[in-house]
C-alpha cells in the first residue's frame, strides 16, 4: 500500500455503485468517505463546487498516524520544562512582541478582557511567535484523522469547519499547513475554533492566523475569553510557604480555599499581592514543598482547558507572570523525583489501593498527584503529592 492514497485515484471505481450513498461516518474505502463529507458539507450551506474542490485531493498521510499513535507523554519535571520553555531569548522576543503590538494588545483587552502578557505567553510556546507552526497540510491531516476511527467525534467536524474556511478563502487546501492534529497559524487553533472565534485583526477581510500577527492576537483573545477568562483576576502568583508546620494536605487544585486562607495560615507573595482577599485560591506545588509554590486563581482554569497538561498549563501561566513583570521564581531543592519506571511501580501500587491514577503510565498526572498525597498523609509523610524513594519504598 502506497503511504498516502488519493481521492483521485479511487473516486472512478465507486462512481457506478450505490453505496456511495452510504458513506460511512469513519474508516472504509477513503474516497467513499470523502463522498460523505462533502455531502455534509452541502447540506451546511457550502457549495457543491468549493466542498469537492476543498476534498478532491485529500490523502492519507501516514506521518499524522503515526504522530497520533505515539504521542509523547509529558514526562519532564516543572522545572526541567519551565526553564527549557521560558528562556531568555523567549523572554527577550516576547517583550519585543509586546511593544510591537501594542496598539493590538491593548484593543484585545478593551475589547475581550485579556491581557497581552497571557496571549504572548500562549504565541511564544505554541509557535516561537510564528516561527514554527507546522509543516503538515492541514486539510489532510485532518482527512486523515477525521477518517481513522479512534475520535471522529472530535476530527471529522474539524474537516467539515476547514472546508467552511476554504469557502470564505481563509484556507487553501493545496498549501495550508500546520500542526499533525489540524492546529494552524501562531496560535495554533483547530478549524472550528477559527470559524467561531476568528477575528480580522488586520482589516484585510479575511482571518489569517498563519500570517497576521494581529489576527492571531485578537482570536487568542476573544477564544480565551470565551474559555471563562475573569477580566482583572490574577491567574497565577508565586508565593513562599512559612517554616515550621504546614496543612500539605490542604495543597492541590480544588480544595476550597481562598487567597485570605491562605495568607492567615502565613503564605507571602514574592510579587505583587491580589487585592481581592475572597478570591478562590488552590496552592500548587509542582515540585513537593521544597520546590517552587503558587497559588493559582480561577482563571488558571483556562489555561488547562487550552492544555491539560499541568507542567504545560503551569509553565505557560508562570511565562505569563514574569512576561507582566514578576521576578524568576525560586527554584528550590525539590529533589529528583521518581525516574520511570519507579512512577509506574508507584501508579501500580496506588491502583492496587483503590486509587484512580488512570493509565499506568509513568506520568505524575492530578489523578496521581491527588493518590500520591492521600498515601503520605495517611503514612505521616510531608503530604505535597511530590512522591519519591521513601513513599515508594513504605509502600
Amino acid at each position: 500500500m502506497p503511504s498516502k492514497i488519493t481521492l483521485a485515484l479511487l473516486l472512478s471505481s465507486f462512481l457506478a455503485t450505490p453505496a456511495l450513498a452510504q458513506a460511512p461516518a469513519c474508516g472504509g474505502n477513503f474516497a467513499q468517505f470523502l463522498e460523505g463529507v462533502r455531502a455534509d458539507a452541502v447540506a451546511r450551506g457550502i457549495s457543491d463546487e468549493v466542498a469537492t474542490k476543498a476534498l478532491r485531493r485529500a490523502s492519507i498521510d501516514n506521518k499524522v498516524l503515526s504522530r497520533d499513535r505515539a504521542q509523547g507523554v509529558f514526562r519532564q519535571t516543572f522545572l526541567e520544562f519551565s526553564r527549557r520553555s521560558v528562556s531568555a531569548n523567549r523572554m527577550q522576543v516576547g517583550a519585543q512582541k509586546m511593544k510591537q503590538y501594542a496598539s493590538t494588545f491593548a484593543r484585545a483587552e478593551a475589547e475581550y478582557g485579556v491581557p497581552a502578557a497571557v496571549i504572548t505567553a500562549f504565541w511564544g510556546l505554541e509557535t516561537d511567535f510564528g516561527a514554527v507552526q507546522g509543516d503538515f497540510n492541514t486539510l489532510n491531516a485532518l482527512a486523515t484523522l477525521a477518517h481513522d476511527c479512534r475520535r471522529p467525534e472530535l476530527f471529522r467536524p474539524q474537516l467539515l469547519s476547514a472546508v467552511e474556511m476554504v469557502a470564505r478563502g481563509d484556507l487553501d487546501p493545496a498549501t495550508t499547513t500546520g500542526a499533525w492534529a489540524g492546529e494552524i497559524g501562531q496560535v495554533q487553533m483547530l478549524p472550528k475554533d477559527i470559524i467561531a472565534y476568528g477575528v480580522d485583526g488586520d482589516g484585510d477581510g479575511h482571518v489569517n492566523l498563519k500570517k497576521s500577527s494581529e489576527d492571531a492576537i485578537m482570536t487568542a483573545a476573544r477564544f480565551i475569553q470565551a474559555l471563562g477568562w475573569r477580566a482583572g483576576d490574577p491567574w497565577l502568583a508565586e508565593v513562599t510557604l512559612p517554616s515550621g508546620n504546614f496543612p500539605l494536605e490542604k495543597t492541590g487544585l480544588g480544595q476550597g480555599m481562598t487567597l485570605n486562607d491562605w495568607t492567615s495560615l502565613g503564605v507571602s507573595f514574592r510579587n505583587d499581592v491580589p487585592s481581592s482577599k475572597n478570591l478562590p485560591a488552590d496552592l500548587v506545588l509542582p515540585q513537593g514543598r521544597n520546590g517552587p509554590a503558587f497559588l493559582v486563581f480561577p482563571n488558571f482554569e483556562i489555561y488547562l482547558e487550552w492544555n491539560q497538561s499541568f507542567i504545560y498549563t503551569t509553565s505557560a501561566a508562570y511565562f505569563a507572570t514574569r512576561l507582566a513583570g514578576a521576578k524568576p521564581y525560586d527554584a528550590g531543592n525539590p529533589g529528583d523525583g521518581l525516574g520511570d519506571a519507579a512512577m509506574k511501580q508507584l501508579q501500580q501500587k496506588l491502583a492496587e489501593r483503590g486509587h484512580d491514577v488512570g493509565k499506568i503510565d509513568g506520568i505524575l498526572g492530578g489523578g496521581t498527584r491527588a493518590a500520591v498525597r492521600a498515601e503520605q498523609l495517611r503514612l505521616g509523610l510531608p503530604a505535597d503529592g511530590w512522591p519519591d524513594q521513601e513513599l515508594l519504598g513504605r509502600l
